[in-house]
């Protein structure tokens, strides 16, 4: 019988660590070592309870500004602004393997082709990487090797243009990247000529796409942008007007069908859009507003794609730079780059509203939150 009692004990003490393993995922965040942080944190974060502690740092990497995790999950890239150099051509992408208890392995870097390096994306089947630089308005394709390294970027692409904002808009400035979901096709906002940008991915190689851009509204200043679910929409938070610009694909053609604020009616004050995501259900949209501090609610209708305002939540710091989603849908967490902390809401299902739960954790600067 004590034997029985035992058994049934330590079962049920493995079965709860089992169990808190897999409420429990690994969150990188990027962050600015210009800005008093220290590379590349490591936290993990209960998709039951909302709980997030920090577990480790990887110093010594400077401004790890965006991340990315393969598809794979066994890969972390980076695109890194060295302290000091901003506006020189000299930023890099770093390739990391991911290590069983989240220790990431140096593999490889690569140039970024240009300065200011801001975003990066990873094709479905893993087999490349582009990167977006800022202050070079440049694109770059980068074959990934088998063992997770970095190729050398094939032919970078250089932005031409500029925008009526004169103190933002004097040239291109590429500053999102994103590949289709079957990754025959990559587009990148381009926040300095109001454009965003199609390329067809071939043998390795960008090329214009027969439909080469979709023109955003003047002086909008495209930033970032989430494809919806169903491949044929695409939602463009605009920084510079705080607007988000809806497109859909018809035939083979890309057009606007929609332009909504990102703010309440009646707001007054600077404001300047950021982060941009759709859930997994393609039901609801969520973009981060720095300066009113916010993120901004709508739902989404199923049929025509519209976007209905719901509401602004407020998130708890200033400036969230960047947001995610938790793998399982049910939490929101922001990265409040200047008040240096991270909160984290939960989703109400029915609605969509993030709902503040009161847990966050301080961490200086940060601006990319990526889920392993």
């Amino acid at each position: 019988m004590k034997k029985r009692i035992l058994f049934l004990f330590y079962a049920f003490i493995a079965f709860s660590l089992s169990s808190q393993e897999i409420e429990e995922k690994k969150l990188f965040v990027g962050t600015f070592t210009s800005e008093g942080a220290e590379g590349i944190y490591l936290c993990l974060f209960n998709e039951t309870s909302g709980n997030i502690t920090l577990q480790k740092v990887f110093s010594g990497i400077d401004n790890p500004s965006f991340l990315q995790i393969s598809p794979d999950r066994n890969f972390l890239y980076a695109v890194i602004r060295p302290v000091g150099e901003s506006g020189r051509s000299n930023g890099y992408v770093h390739a990391y393997k991911i290590e069983p208890g989240g220790d990431l392995q140096f593999l490889n870097k690569q140039s970024s082709n240009g300065a200011d390096p801001c975003h990066i994306d990873i094709s479905p089947d893993g087999n490349f990487t582009a990167i977006a630089t800022y202050g070079s308005g440049t694109v770059s394709l980068y074959k990934i090797n088998k063992d997770g390294s970095l190729s050398i970027a094939g032919p970078t692409i250089k932005n031409e243009g500029s925008g009526p904002n004169p103190s933002r808009q004097k040239a291109p400035h590429a500053h999102s990247v994103l590949f289709s979901s079957d990754g025959k096709q990559l587009f990148s906002a381009d926040l300095g000529t109001d454009r965003l940008n199609i390329y067809d991915v071939k043998d390795g190689r960008l090329m214009p796409a027969s439909q080469s851009h979709i023109k955003i509204t003047p002086g909008a200043g495209p930033r970032h942008f989430s494809i919806h679910p169903d491949s044929k929409t695409i939602y463009v938070i605009n920084e510079l007007n705080s607007t988000i610009t809806a497109l859909r694909k018809t035939g083979k053609k890309w057009k606007m069908f929609q332009t909504i604020s990102t703010v309440p009616d009646g707001f007054i004050g600077d404001n300047y859009c950021a982060d941009i995501h759709v859930s997994a259900d393609g039901r609801f949209l969520y973009g981060s507003n720095r300066g009113h501090n916010s993120i901004a609610v709508y739902s989404i209708d199923p049929k025509s794609k519209r976007l209905d305002w719901v509401t602004a939540v407020p998130t708890k710091g200033e400036w969230p730079r960047n947001f995610t989603l938790s793998r399982n849908g049910n939490f929101l967490l922001a990265a409040n780059q200047k008040s240096g902390n991270i909160t984290v809401f939960k989703i109400n299902p029915e609605n969509g509203i993030p709902e503040f739960t009161g847990k966050n954790i301080q961490l200086p600067s940060p601006v990319c939150l990526v889920f392993q």
